[in-house]
């Protein structure tokens, strides 16, 4: 709860307010009993209509007050849990797009998805209700049990005996509740992600047609979420049929006793009938206090879900100048002895459950081992090799997005650990494996964002041979593309992709498999033009086919995450068995 306080304390005078309102207006509908007991005992009797009349007004404006104050009250509530988890969901996105490579593989993009929909709605469903609820329903438990002794202590016993008894049960089954709800949450993890993965991968599903083959696996998930859903909901619900079986037969003791009562004289007709009112009041404070748990054990789950992001330490801090490494070589970009692991972290202290249960049984398998080159400025550098072995892995450490294991990586003479994030990244020019177009305009998804001139704009989609077809288009740049460029095809996507990465004129520009949907004239027009207009930008180019990398200064063949050869084009094919095949294969000869 520290966690959702942090966020709620910033508006503790809109809450204090509200919840005065929602307490002045719960203590008028606790007079409303009162007031009939009244009426019907004390005023009636007199047979005088005006002052029957007058309470009868006093009745109604309590009424309204009842329900305006409340319309009052739950706007309030409403406006702070809504500006409360706007500022959360704020700092959950801002956490989660700055988490660290090896954070990212720890929560799981599916859970982060989750912890962003379904975990801040939980939340603010408890805030919202707290302020409401939260206050009400104790007040006509308590406020009705105390009323009820001034009127008739033998009725009110009844009720006294049995408050305690349901409070404690509300508390206990709540309490049970909260790890029931953080498996339901996993569930919820595991939906997200076969649907992401489905929606993803929906053309080779149906071309597959493993439809089916999906649909029972997502219905296995979906069982598992389901039984899971159902126990939490079946402990959660089990305080209300035995409160309202326990108030029910209170409430026929009341009427049986107070029936013997009235006829002896003891007690008034209008005692009975407002005792019969404190108790609906009683019961519905009940059922509110256990609803109020209720989602204080979803909220409480999820909380702590959102804070494991929110609160998680910054992996990839920049270090002092002092801390950094030095290195003696002269070169723009230099690898030096690099080795890195993907799998089980560490130090694993302070993650979730479900983040290690992702990781059980991974060993720390070694994906790039004593990776040492170096590429000099306005140079260009190939990197080949087959899947898996390691190849995307070292842009990732040249970005930092993971710190390596072993050895270090610099950038113009500076240690990559010793850059501030976003002067690091702003060097970059990149287009990723499996990229993302948006849905947005052609002119959005190049500038992105950042302050590119249209001259530049213009150009750099010249240079990523995108010009043509985008101009071709009747509303050129401004032409929207759909969700993940679907309306593209995929050279066109790769070639829009390009432009972005050339737009910002970066110093060095990486591209990481980025032209295998084009064709061969337009990928060799492509890199003329990146030599001719780029040439002071160092160029790293990931490519599977020998044609799209030869012509760079240096070439790197990759095997299972070591370097097996390194050199010119024609170097390698003296002296690299492996670059030899791949050429023999693509190629035709040797």
């Amino acid at each position: 709860m520290k966690f959702i306080l942090s966020y709620v304390k910033k508006y503790r005078a809109m809450v204090a307010v509200g919840m005065l309102i929602k307490l002045s207006a719960a203590l008028a509908e606790l007079l409303l009993p009162y007031v009939l007991e009244h009426l019907i005992d004390d005023v009636a009797p007199l047979q005088k209509s005006g002052l029957v009349l007058a309470w009868g007004i006093v009745m109604l404006l309590l009424v309204v007050y009842v329900r305006q104050a409340n319309v009052k009250a739950n706007r309030t509530a409403v406006g702070v849990a809504k500006r409360s988890i706007y500022e959360i969901r704020r700092d959950l996105f801002w956490k989660s797009v700055n988490l660290s490579g090896g954070q990212l593989d720890e929560f799981g993009l599916p859970s982060l998805n989750s912890r962003m929909t379904s975990d801040s709605y939980n939340l603010q469903s408890f805030i919202q209700s707290s302020q409401t609820m939260g206050i009400r329903a104790p007040i006509l438990l308590f406020g009705g049990i105390t009323i009820t002794l001034t009127m008739d202590v033998g009725l009110a016993a009844i009720l006294c005996i049995m408050a305690p008894i349901l409070i404690t049960a509300v508390v206990f089954v709540s309490m049970r509740g909260i790890p029931l709800y953080e498996r339901v949450q996993k569930s919820v993890d595991d939906i997200v992600r076969i649907m992401r993965e489905n929606i993803t991968g929906i053309r080779v599903v149906k071309a597959l047609s493993k439809e089916a083959y999906e649909m029972r696996r997502f219905g296995e998930t979906n069982q598992e979420m389901a039984s899971r859903d159902i126990k939490a909901g079946i402990i959660m619900a089990l305080p209300g049929p035995i409160m309202t079986f326990l108030l029910n037969i209170g409430l026929t003791i009341v009427v049986v006793v107070g029936a013997y009562r009235v006829n002896g004289g003891v007690t008034q007709p209008g005692v009975i009938l407002a005792f019969l009112t404190y108790f609906n009041m009683i019961l519905m404070g009940v059922m509110g206090l256990n609803r109020i748990f209720m989602l204080m054990s979803k909220a409480n789950a999820s909380a702590n879900r959102i804070a494991a992001v929110v609160n998680s330490q910054d992996e990839l801090v920049p270090i002092s100048a002092e801390n950094a490494a030095k290195t003696t070589r002269e070169e723009y970009i230099v690898f030096e002895h690099v080795n890195f692991s993907y799998g089980k972290p560490e130090h694993s202290e302070g993650l979730e459950t479900d983040a290690l249960e992702r990781f059980d049984g991974l060993e720390r398998q070694k994906c790039l081992e004593d990776i040492d080159f170096a590429v000099k400025k306005g140079g260009s550098l190939g990197i080949i090799g087959a899947t898996g072995c390691g190849k995307t892995t070292i842009i990732n450490l040249l970005m930092r997005f993971y710190d390596a294991d072993e050895g270090h990586i610099f950038i113009d003479g500076k240690d990559v650990r010793s850059y501030d994030r976003d002067e690091l990244h702003r060097l970059f020019g990149v287009v990723f494996q499996n990229d993302v177009i948006f849905a947005d305009s052609l002119k959005e998804n190049i500038s992105f964002g950042r302050d590119v001139p249209e001259e530049n704009l213009v150009d750099a989609a010249g240079d990523a041979m995108a010009r043509e077809f985008i101009e071709n288009y009747e509303d050129t740049y401004d032409h929207k593309a759909v969700v993940r460029g679907a309306n593209l095809s995929g050279g066109q996507r790769q070639r829009v992709l390009i432009a972005r990465a050339l737009a910002a004129a970066p110093r060095i520009l990486v591209l990481d498999d980025s032209s295998s949907a084009l064709d061969y004239k337009t990928d060799a027009a492509l890199r003329r033009a990146i030599r001719e207009h780029h040439a002071d930008t160092t160029t790293i180019i990931i490519a599977q086919r020998i044609s799209s990398i030869m012509s760079l200064d240096d070439i790197i063949m990759l095997d299972e995450g070591k370097i097996i050869g390194h050199g010119t084009h024609e170097e390698l094919l003296q002296d690299c068995t492996m670059y030899q095949e791949i050429y023999r294969t693509q190629m035709g000869n040797l």
